[in-house]
């Protein structure tokens, strides 16, 4: 397995993976819209935004995720990764792939020099918050979002 950038190809793999979390979808099945191409390639640009793949040997997209890296001042003025839209493939589930994943993800963050990683989920997610927590990430805060 290889944790890397996406390519513009993959796009359809990625959308089909956050697509349906309980099935397996067929890329070509993806419709791609003109937003999609636009945040792919504001992402692709922007050197503190990364959307990984993880691929097996035959090219297949088994999961994904974003990392955003963010600067702040607190922590010492160190950087802190944010990982969004983890997925792996349905079919696939439950052999490894998304602690080579997030292992992987948190590394590269730890590379980059960022003092912490922080991610989102949403709370009818029971089994990825017991993974989350398997890893080691804390129930710390409470989120807030607001839809525009």
């Amino acid at each position: 397995m290889v944790l890397r950038p996406a390519t513009r190809a993959e796009l359809p793999a990625v959308l089909a993976l956050l697509a349906d979390e309980e099935r397996v979808t067929d890329p070509a099945s993806v419709t791609v819209t003109a937003a999609h191409e636009r945040a792919f390639a504001d992402i692709e640009a922007d050197a503190r935004n990364e959307l990984l793949v993880l691929v097996d040997e035959q090219g297949l997209v088994l999961g994904c995720l974003q990392a955003t890296y963010i600067p702040g001042l607190g922590k010492g003025g160190a950087e802190r990764a944010l990982i969004e839209a983890v997925r792996i493939r349905a079919d696939r589930r439950g052999g490894g792939l998304g602690r080579t994943l997030m292992d992987a993800a948190i590394d590269r963050a730890r590379a980059r020099g960022c003092a912490l990683v922080q991610l989102t989920s949403n709370k009818s997610r029971t089994d990825a918050h017991r993974f989350y927590a398997s890893l080691g990430f804390a129930r710390s805060h409470d989120g807030f979002k607001l839809a525009l």
